[in-house]
């Protein structure tokens, strides 16, 4: 564990962490070996699309893990992510050959300096489009 950031240097707007993470089919099946999710639409193109998918689809844990990691590390310890929440909004496809690349940026949106937390709102997208809606982070910052 790392020493928490400090709250009195942090301000409303302030981007504290962010990264891009690609994934890629190998990814996918690996991520269903962990979880135990082995839905075929995570991994087949066929089965997807007799669902009515246009392509392999991640997990949405997947993509909601992916998201918190970057506010996970600026925090120094998981246990100070008191709270998160996400919307999914729309799917990430992962291209067979190409994979696929999600995009987070963690920004500062609130401060409660009585609680001594954080509220960290995160813009998770693939393809320049959100995947995650309203994805929020509480980090406790005492």
């Amino acid at each position: 564990m790392t020493q928490a950031p400090s709250l009195d240097t942090l301000t409303v707007g302030d981007v504290v962490a962010g990264g891009s993470f690609p994934l890629t089919r190998d990814s996918l099946v690996r991520y269903a070996g962990a979880s135990g999710d082995f839905n075929p639409i995570h991994y087949r193109d066929d089965v997807a699309a007799s669902v009515g998918l246009p392509g392999v689809l991640a997990h949405g844990m997947l993509t909601m893990g992916l998201a918190v990691q970057p506010v996970v590390d600026w925090a120094g310890d998981p246990a100070r992510v008191i709270d998160y929440q996400v919307r999914f909004t729309r799917p990430v496809l992962v291209d067979p050959m190409e994979g696929a690349i999600v995009t987070v940026v963690a920004r500062v949106a609130a401060i409660d300096t009585d609680a001594k937390v954080a509220r960290i709102d995160l813009a998770v997208t693939f393809n320049d489009q959100t995947v995650l809606g309203k994805a929020q982070a509480r980090v406790s910052l005492a």
